[in-house]
């Protein structure tokens, strides 16, 4: 037999035996490698972490969205060794200011202002490039050395001792524990047998990025409009990123517009306040829904992120709540390990889902319900909703308490969110 011949047969026979792993995750997103990365550290630096995803290896240039990155969250990174990577690409809110208005009032009043930090000189979110911030988190799974695929998970099966994982490379993954993180249309979550309750909004956000004449200081703002909110959020330099909804039809049509009528639309609810604003980067258009997974978990099998619930972006709050996820499966599954336990077993599980399942539906249903109160053109909804946020503006505990929450330094803090390692 030819040496080509001997290696193409080795290859072969090394394919139809199953590789070893304590874990596999399909999906190498934010959410996903940040728990791989978390599961490095809390199982050991011997644990053998697995990630698939058909994207690694691209260009990482096409999602030009930004995200705020809570207080908590931020934590989270700097344990696991990402945020410092990300430099000055990092801007922090110093402020939110709250306005509630019809697109063509010239008058914005404001109702509602957030000031100050979570902890002395800690900031309650940052904003950052959701690319910068997935260029960081490679680098670390690289260094990490977590094997990372380029591919699909295909198909698995379950049993009590663990899962087999068949992935788009032809390889077979024996494995303790499958993580879903493969987004809101998860295909794994379908295969566990998993049902969703979902709708949609017939809104969708349109975001971009934006230069702008004047400094921004740190603050963000969001103008309540008829539509949906429309929200100016601060990046280094006078920039910002821009999420504005809209409702779909709408959506679309805006960003089909010739320029000069784009940046009309968008200067009639960017406003005055710093001076004149210009387009940056190609808008683009994200229909958007809220999703909760009946459950989180299955037999050796758990959604994070995306896949266990989608919401409403009003409160920017998405990325945040899988980053949670992220923080409480991962101490569920080290505090078992380090005392023997299977870190995949039913009762660890359980506790995960307990942990989080609470915290996620409160929030989907407070996105959902402010979505509604506001995105509307009722005017006694609109008198309501602006003698409430004026009475919250006048009680600086309800607001810090409101600010530590959207920070996820509420309720049983996981250690990552505390800033503490596993």
């Amino acid at each position: 037999m030819g040496e080509d011949a001997r290696a193409g047969a080795a290859q072969s026979e090394g394919r139809s035996q199953p590789v070893a792993a304590d874990v596999v995750i399909a999906g190498g997103g934010l959410a996903g490698l940040s728990l791989a990365l978390a599961l490095k550290d809390g199982l050991g630096r011997d644990a053998a972490i697995t990630v698939y995803d058909p994207g690694f290896g691209r260009p990482l240039t096409g999602d030009k969205r930004c995200s705020a990155i809570a207080a908590g969250a931020r934590r989270l990174l700097t344990v696991l060794g990402v945020w410092e990577e990300l430099g000055a690409a990092a801007e922090p809110m110093r402020s939110m200011v709250v306005t509630d208005s019809r697109t063509r009032d010239v008058a914005r009043p404001v109702f509602l202002t957030f000031d100050g930090d979570v902890e002395p000189g800690e900031p309650f979110a940052y904003m950052v490039p959701n690319a910068v911030l997935q260029g960081a988190l490679t680098r670390a799974a690289q260094a990490a050395g977590i094997d990372m695929r380029a591919a699909p998970v295909s198909g698995f099966t379950t049993d009590r001792s663990g899962v087999t994982v068949t992935g788009g490379d032809g390889a077979t993954v024996r494995a303790g524990l499958l993580v879903a993180c493969d987004g809101a249309k998860s295909r794994l979550r379908s295969l566990a047998g998993i049902t969703t309750v979902a709708w949609g909004y017939d809104q969708s956000a349109i975001t971009f990025t934006v230069e702008h004449e004047r400094p921004h200081e740190g603050a963000a703002v969001e103008h309540f409009l008829p539509a949906g909110p429309f929200a100016t959020l601060p990046l280094p330099g006078n920039r910002a990123s821009i999420v504005w909804t809209e409702r779909t039809p709408d959506a679309q049509r805006m960003v089909e517009l010739p320029d000069y009528r784009f940046q009309e639309e968008l200067e009639q609810r960017f406003g005055l306040a710093l001076g004149w604003v210009k387009v940056e980067s190609k808008p683009q258009v994200y229909p958007l829904g809220f999703a909760m997974a009946r459950s989180f978990i299955g037999e050796r099998f758990a959604l994070v992120g995306d896949a266990a619930h989608l919401i409403h972006p009003i409160a920017g709050q998405g990325l945040n709540m899988g980053l949670r996820d992220v923080a409480a499966l991962a101490e569920a599954m080290t505090d078992a390990a380090r005392v023997g336990l299977d870190f995949a077993s039913p009762q660890v599980l359980e506790r995960y889902q307990r942990w989080r399942r609470f915290d996620t539906l409160a929030m989907g249903v407070a996105t959902d319900s402010l979505n509604k109160l506001f995105s509307n053109h009722s005017d006694v909804l609109r008198l309501a909703r602006d003698v409430g946020l004026g009475i919250v503006d006048r009680l600086p505990r309800l607001k810090g308490l409101f600010i530590r929450d959207a920070a996820g330094l509420t309720g049983a803090v996981p250690k990552l969110l505390r800033g503490q390692a596993l």
